[in-house]
């Protein structure tokens, strides 16, 4: 079974649950995922929302995640 694809309307504790997401979001200057006031925003903000805020490449981005999704059904099959 597919996974749902991640977006800009993807919740960013959605977007945390994938192995190596982490790491793409830090490699891309995406701010605050250590920060301990971000566990309080990670909840109610979706990915869309910060990359916004802070001018990042959506398109790499999503599509980084993506490849990650499509890696781990791959491990799967």
């Amino acid at each position: 079974m597919e996974k749902q694809k991640i977006s800009e309307n993807t919740p960013l504790t959605e977007v945390l649950k994938i192995p190596g997401a982490t790491e793409v979001l830090l490699r891309n200057n995406f701010p605050c995922i250590m920060c301990p006031l971000a566990f309080f925003e990670i909840g109610t903000m979706k990915l869309g929302d910060v990359i916004k805020a802070y001018n990042l490449d959506a398109e790499k981005i999503i599509k980084e995640l993506n490849q990650l999704i499509e890696q781990e059904e791959k491990k799967q099959e």
